[in-house]
């Protein structure tokens, strides 16, 4: 059974007002990382996992989860 990585990433990001840009600026990544791993793309390493969850006030269990 093949497992994904979901995640809620844009959501909590449009609720705090803030754009692609300005998250990516906030931990230190390109505009496109942050597109690509809204789009289920790109699977996040747990440190930008980690910053992602810090960054917009979210526990990392929220934000991220496994899809059957």
């Amino acid at each position: 059974m093949a497992e994904a990585l979901g995640n809620r990433l844009r959501e909590a990001r449009e609720a705090k007002g803030l754009t692609q840009a300005q998250l990516a600026a906030a931990i230190g990544v390109s505009r496109k990382t942050v597109n690509t791993v809204e789009n289920g793309v790109f699977v996040p390493s747990t440190v930008i996992a980690l910053k992602l969850a810090a960054a917009l006030g979210e526990p990392v269990e929220r934000l991220f989860f496994l899809v059957e």
